[in-house]
């Protein structure tokens, strides 16, 4: 099960045989999950820096490339299980620290377990799950 908010890559994953709903986040998801994986857009972004295309919606993370990410940690916990975990993908310009803080905040632990330099920025993974289900 996937979601995404751009129609085209909507119809490309449906093509690829992805089952995709076309929602914001978790608009439309009634479920609970044991993994979610989010690949959200994390670049820091200038309001003079916005295009008006869909290319936005994947690469706009807002002023400090958090924005959706605070969206997503606020609402994960209505569709995520007690034990499941997230696989978050962030960029050293999005603030890694930030983004732990601030699920961290929301009653999660997070850890970072993969890490790759691409040209001027590395890209981080982060396992997160709920606290207590580590028993912290």
């Amino acid at each position: 099960m996937a979601t995404e908010i751009n129609p085209h890559a909507v119809q490309s994953a449906r093509e690829a045989g992805v089952e995709v709903l076309r929602t914001d986040l978790f608009a439309c998801i009634r479920g609970i999950f044991d993994l979610v994986l989010f690949n959200p857009p994390y670049l820091p972004t200038l309001p003079e820096e916005r295009i008006d295309d869909w290319l936005e919606h994947a690469l706009d993370g807002g002023e400090n490339g958090r924005v959706v990410i605070e969206r997503f940690a606020a609402e994960v916990s209505r569709i995520l299980a007690p034990e499941g975990r997230i696989l978050l993908l962030v960029s050293s310009l999005t603030g890694p620290e930030a983004v732990g803080e601030l699920f961290h905040r929301y009653g999660f632990c997070v850890e970072t377990i993969a890490r790759e330099t691409v040209e001027d920025e590395t890209l981080l993974v982060l396992r997160i799950v709920r606290r207590d289900s580590r028993g912290r």
